[in-house]
């Protein structure tokens, strides 16, 4: 990958882990969330990728809140809002009209805070009538404080009432289900049994594809999205460390990306991989294979995390990269990398990016924390540690 151009944003390089890119008017208009406030989104203008432009910064009311995922499809942005302690708000989302794309209006909210809820971590939004949120709710009463989010279906048909439209969560998670908690925490990593991604493909609009942490790989039937049904769940963890994140489905090869992510510095949880696995017996997914990162004791030591996060989801835009033969992901200090899948069970390094650390990062190393690919081969990708924006050009093969 060669690097093309950076932007800093202002001095608040902290992004998160929500990259969504939209195209209007022959102009590439780019949106990217915060790790941490003081900023709640960035739009930057990436027409030119040697000379990216900040047109907007928004701030959030206060230190106490944090809008670490957004997604952007049909003229709307829809920002995720967690909060440090339950109760507190704004907790869950946020629809802003994105009829003037440099300058997002407020269009209307969900209001998820409650007694027992930190609000959203993470929204998934494609276009159509559904948004996917992994969220607590009002109602919300987890069993055990860690598993305290879940998958929550989102109606935008009226953008200026978002309401709910269905749930589901891990059987013994939630008080109201009335069973037993799940009886094996992971002894070593607890980072609880609640949801991350969620991702649907217009392929197949009636599954969903969770990211569960330490409950691993969810597949669940949203046919009718009022009553979600469990259709497979694949759990590695323990042995593996757990912190199950995004799973990405490649239905045209019946193939599922899975990438684990690092939650502790120098590479104290590894291995965190980014894996393969075959899907094509829907109710037992088999992992196959895992993409080949660089050497743990030449990365560990560098500084801050080691190991996978995001991967581009292939959303279904006719800017966005699609193929399932490429798979791009975030690594945190070993940088932005792509993997070749043609053979899915022997992935290569098709590419990688790894910049020098920021100035001033409190980690040492660089921290790329997202990733998205537009169908150009032009990577957007972003640093949670003070770096903000690096736009390469994707030369592998």
């Amino acid at each position: 990958m060669r690097l093309l151009g950076r932007h800093d944003l202002s001095g608040h390089g902290n992004c998160g882990e929500g990259t969504a890119l939209l195209r209007r008017g022959g102009r590439r208009y780019l949106y990217l969330a915060h790790e941490r406030g003081p900023v709640n989104f960035s739009v930057l203008d990436v027409t030119d990728p040697t000379a990216p432009r900040l047109l907007t910064q928004s701030m959030l009311p206060h230190g106490d809140v944090r809008s670490n995922s957004l997604a952007v499809a049909d003229d709307l942005l829809v920002v995720a809002y967690q909060v440090s302690r339950p109760g507190q708000q704004p907790a869950g989302i946020e629809v802003f009209d994105l009829a003037r794309p440099a300058e997002p209006r407020p269009a209307g909210r969900l209001d998820l805070s409650g007694p027992c809820s930190r609000g959203t971590h993470w929204v998934g939004y494609t276009g159509g009538r559904y948004a996917y949120l992994a969220t607590g709710t009002p109602d919300s009463r987890p069993t055990h404080p860690l598993d305290d989010q879940f998958p929550v279906i989102v109606d935008l048909s009226r953008p200026d009432q978002p309401a709910e439209a269905g749930r589901w969560w891990l059987p013994g998670t939630q008080e109201d289900d009335g069973l037993a908690p799940p009886p094996a925490r992971h002894p070593r990593f607890d980072a609880g049994f609640r949801a991350h991604n969620i991702n649907v493909h217009p392929a197949r609009p009636d599954r969903a594809y969770v990211g569960y942490l330490d409950a691993g790989v969810i597949i669940l039937d949203i046919a009718d999205v009022s009553a979600p049904r469990l259709v497979a769940r694949l759990d590695y963890h323990p042995p593996m460390p757990g912190f199950t994140h995004t799973v990405l489905p490649l239905p045209g090869r019946d193939l599922l990306a899975i990438s684990d992510e690092t939650v502790h510095d120098h590479a104290a949880d590894y291995p965190k991989r980014l894996w393969f696995a075959d899907a094509s017996a829907e109710r037992t997914p088999l992992i196959i294979s895992t993409a080949p990162l660089p050497p743990v004791a030449d990365y560990a030591a560098r500084g801050g995390r080691f190991g996978a996060h995001n991967l581009h989801e292939n959303e279904p835009f006719e800017w966005s990269w699609q193929r399932e033969d490429i798979v791009f992901g975030s690594f945190f200090n070993a940088g932005v990398r792509a993997y070749d899948i043609s053979d899915p069970f022997q992935p290569r390094e098709a590419a990688a990016f790894v910049p020098p650390a920021p100035p001033g990062s409190a980690a040492g190393a660089i921290q790329i924390n997202d990733v998205y690919v537009a169908a150009d081969g032009i990577v957007y990708a972003v640093d949670r540690s003070g770096g903000g924006l690096y736009l390469l050009q994707f030369e592998g093969s």
